[in-house]
């Protein structure tokens, strides 16, 4: 397929483009149309700072420009005045078909999400399908991102109302409130963290978690649904009801004790349902290429129609299988109120944990979704502002009472992108369809098999499950036994003790490993080329004949010097005046001899914190304490300010700082010669 390049993934240009002081070059736009629009390629920093500013203001005027600077910061933080102004009639055909193709499946799954995972009404989880798209469409950065409810969230969220419900039992109405507040205020939460995080420009957190770890969090989340969902679809609701299980290992036990009394006509409508689920996604899988019309086959929309259909005909219901009920829009009784009440306020401590682990897995989830778009389609996400306009997003939807929590979703963003969205107008019309089906399809649904809806969320994690064996035998291959660990603790965490405790503790294991690796210094010792005066890294292989023999230790520094990486200086510094390399234990006896001068080569240290030059000042005082003599080669002019003002350079003294090691060594070798000289002459006198 080829591409062409999407209306909302290009740059607009500027009324003002026009203007010959103000044309592209090579197809980037000059710094003065970045200034005037207000836009980077990231964080939304002007793009030629003061000097482009003052350039605009001598070509437009102090008033023209302070108008051209807000209009430009409002097109940046709000895209949709952007799109929305571009916007061609020729791309709502191909945003109309997504939305439907979309609206397909994610009507079906927002409600086996509210009903099945959350145990809430399924408004709460068709409007989180119709909100905070619509937010999203707006402020979000990314075209394609499909934003909805998700399984795992919506999986969270129900395992919080139930252990809230456990610890204070309530029944019938009653229980239900309880789960309507304990869901606003996740919802609340969520919005307010997610909101927070992008307005302090904390979108690197994607990068902390690693793929191993994630793999393995997703993989058994959707082992805990499926075990989850063999309940209704076993047709044991009524027995699973008295009980009190809290792990996934408690309901596969569960269920293999009363396995003998599942009802029939539910397990075979799940069977029946199921296969034809799979086979149908099979089928398009394999043959869409060669039948393109097969992406548009709304296997789930035709599993739902038929089988509410046969149970309305054939009173299914008389032979016990479990309906949806009647659920109309003139039942709901408020659909909108402030998610700060005092009754939701009393939720606040024991939802905000769950309200953490739902924005962290649902930003990772549209991250990854975001920037798979944007690189298949050319254009640029900034996680900040997809943390901003998600935040925005779930912090509107909870004025909306009982509404899940909603990030974007890989295969449903894909889904959209491959059925012809274009623009973000896909998620507005996405919203128009959901909220028409909560007004109009909803009393239609009224015998629903809940165990039909069992099954559609079963196929949805059947594929992510079916991923997990590829990953491990990558890993495998790879001998990346660190990323097999993680993957498999945070697997059997989540399984065996709960999803909180599944990616918290890998989470923090993960920070410590970032933590650990960015303390440890790239240190290499230098030795000199035979004949020349350049000097290399000894890596760990090399022959250890081209090391100099005089005694100089000259040690280079690969990267910047913090409060991180500095702490440990000092002990590295030491197994290296010993040993020469990390192969030694330090129990071995030393194999070097104790070297009389120690030259710092700084070229590669562009910045330099005050704990580093804390750490030189010491270093210097103790090798000169011990008659060694320190000098520092190849030093940047910031770096050797700050040692300056650290005191570094008064206590050496200016000739312990050279242009080259060749220099420092060339110093060091007449300092001794000069010693030497001396104390011969002190003998012979």
């Amino acid at each position: 397929m080829t591409y062409s390049p999407t209306p909302y993934a290009s740059r607009a240009p500027s009324p003002h483009t026009s203007h010959p002081r103000r044309v592209s070059v090579i197809g980037e736009e000059s710094p003065l149309l970045r200034t005037l629009d207000g836009r980077d390629d990231r964080d939304g920093s002007s793009g030629s700072g003061k000097s482009g500013r003052r350039e605009l203001e001598d070509f437009l005027g102090a008033d023209a420009w302070t108008w051209a600077w807000w209009r430009g910061r409002l097109r940046y933080y709000v895209p949709a005045i952007r799109w929305m102004a571009e916007y061609k009639l020729a791309y709502l055909w191909g945003d109309t078909v997504a939305a439907i193709t979309v609206a397909t499946v994610i009507i079906p799954l927002s409600l086996s999400y509210a009903s099945s995972l959350a145990h809430l009404d399924p408004f709460s989880g068709l409007f989180a399908a119709a909100v905070q798209p619509l937010v999203y469409s707006l402020l979000g950065s990314c075209a394609h991102l499909s934003v909805g409810p998700e399984g795992s969230l919506s999986l969270l969220v129900g395992q919080a109302i139930q252990r809230i419900l456990h610890d204070d039992p309530h029944s019938g109405d009653d229980a239900r409130v309880v789960g309507m507040e304990v869901a606003t205020m996740i919802t609340f939460q969520v919005g307010m963290i997610s909101l927070c995080l992008g307005l302090l420009r904390l979108g690197f957190v994607d990068v902390v978690l690693s793929r191993s770890l994630l793999r393995g969090f997703v993989t058994a989340v959707s082992l805990v649904i499926v075990i989850e969902q063999l309940v209704p679809m076993l047709g044991l609701s009524h027995v699973h009801a008295g009980t009190d299980l809290h792990t996934a290992l408690d309901k596969c036990i569960f269920l293999l004790r009363h396995l003998r009394e599942a009802h029939i006509p539910t397990s075979l409508l799940s069977l029946c349902s199921m296969a034809f689920l799979i086979l149908t996604r099979t089928i398009k899988t394999r043959y869409k290429k060669r039948f393109g019309f097969l992406t548009y086959l709304p296997e789930i929309l035709i599993c739902v129609i038929v089988t509410t259909a046969l149970c309305s005909a054939l009173d299914w219901q008389d032979l016990g299988i479990e309906v949806l009920g009647a659920v109309s829009f003139s039942s709901r009784q408020s659909f909108f109120a402030l998610p700060l009440r005092r009754a939701n306020l009393h939720f606040f401590k024991q939802t905000f944990p769950t309200a953490i682990f739902c924005s962290i897995v649902g930003f990772i989830d549209s991250v990854v979704a975001a920037k798979q778009n944007a690189q298949r389609f050319r254009y640029s996400v900034s996680p900040n502002r997809e943390l901003t306009a998600l935040g925005a997003g779930n912090l509107a939807a909870s004025f909306v009472p009982s509404t899940l929590p909603a990030y974007g979703a890989i295969t449903r963003s894909r889904l959209a992108a491959d059925t012809g969205g274009k623009t973000p107008m896909s998620s507005l019309i996405l919203s128009v369809l959901v909220l028409l089906s909560i007004r109009f399809l909803l009393p239609a649904l009224h015998f629903l098999p809940k165990a039909v809806l069992a099954c559609i969320i079963c196929l949805v994690v059947y594929t992510i499950i079916a991923e997990m064996p590829e990953d491990i035998l990558f890993y495998w291959k790879m001998s990346a036994w660190n990323d097999m660990f993680l993957m498999m603790l945070t697997f059997f965490l989540t399984l065996v003790w709960s999803v909180e405790v599944g990616i918290g503790i890998p989470f923090a294991l993960t920070i410590l490993l970032v933590v650990k690796q960015s303390s440890q210094q790239r240190i290499k010792i230098m030795a000199r080329e035979p004949g020349t005066t350049h000097y290399v890294p000894i890596d760990e292989d090399f022959p250890t004949e081209l090391e100099d023999t005089c005694g100089v230790l000259v040690v280079r520094i690969f990267e910047n010097l913090n409060f991180v990486n500095t702490g440990s200086m000092k002990e590295r510094l030491r197994r290296l005046e010993l040993y020469g390399s990390n192969k030694h234990h330090p129990s071995d006896a030393p194999v070097r001899d104790e070297p009389v001068a120690v030259v710092f080569q700084l070229a590669d240290v562009e910045e330099m914190d005050a704990s580093a030059v804390q750490i030189f000042r010491e270093l210097a005082e103790t090798y000169t304490s011990r008659g060694v003599c320190v000098c520092f080669a190849r030093v940047r002019p910031a770096q050797l300010q700050a040692l300056r003002k650290g005191g570094v350079v008064d206590f050496l003294g200016e000739n312990h700082f050279h242009p080259t090691v060749a220099a420092a060594v060339s110093f060091i070798e007449h300092e001794r010669h000069l010693e030497h000289c001396e104390q011969t002459d002190g003998s012979i006198a």
